[in-house]
């Protein structure tokens, strides 16, 4: 099988991810709570995050890495990325301006990347924020069952934060690199 046919079934297991965590909103049976959501919405993560890495391993075994591949692969990631932040928002597991913001500069930070290597400045490995590292939060954090063990805020509300946190960090970094190769590149 293609990496492209693990790409979309990473992209499948997302949808399914955000779906998990929009459930709450539309499924009212008694013994199905936010948290159970977030667990599932979690294993399911953790389980695309599994194929989004298999998708590249494949490419580069099988000698197949192509520039379609490639667009495919971020194009996938970003809407992975848009229901993921949706379906919580959407099932209440977090402050939708939180996730708002969770969202936004996530996507600023794959845009930046995109934006450094099209001038020529290589931004793999910059920041302390990239995607495998936001899921992980979002996934591993957004299970931790908070609200029910001291009373304060759900995992999923405090994984939100930090996410926006971490990424907002690693646009700033990606910002000033490229800022600064930039500028000695023309000096």
């Amino acid at each position: 099988m293609s990496a492209n046919f693990w790409t979309g079934v990473g992209l499948a297991i997302s949808i399914a991810a955000g779906v998990a965590y929009a459930s709450p909103a539309f499924l009212d049976v008694r013994w199905y709570s936010p948290y159970l959501a977030a667990v599932i919405g979690g294993v399911l993560l953790l389980v695309s995050a599994f194929f989004d890495v298999v998708d590249g391993s494949v490419a580069r075994v099988t000698k197949q890495t192509s520039k379609k591949g490639a667009f495919l692969d971020s194009s996938f990631d970003k809407i992975s990325e848009v229901v993921i932040f949706a379906g919580i928002a959407f099932g209440s597991l977090a402050d939708p301006f939180w996730c708002l913001v969770a969202l936004g500069v996530s996507i600023l930070v794959s845009y930046t990347r995109a934006r450094a290597e099209s001038l020529g400045v290589e931004l793999k490995g910059i920041g302390i924020g990239e995607r495998a590292e936001r899921i992980l939060i979002l996934a591993i954090i957004g299970m931790i069952p908070l609200d029910l063990i001291s009373g304060m805020h759900s995992g999923m509300y405090w994984a939100v934060i930090i996410v926006s946190i971490v990424a907002g960090i690693t646009l700033i970094q990606r910002v000033a690199v490229t800022a600064k190769k930039l500028s000695s590149s023309f000096t």
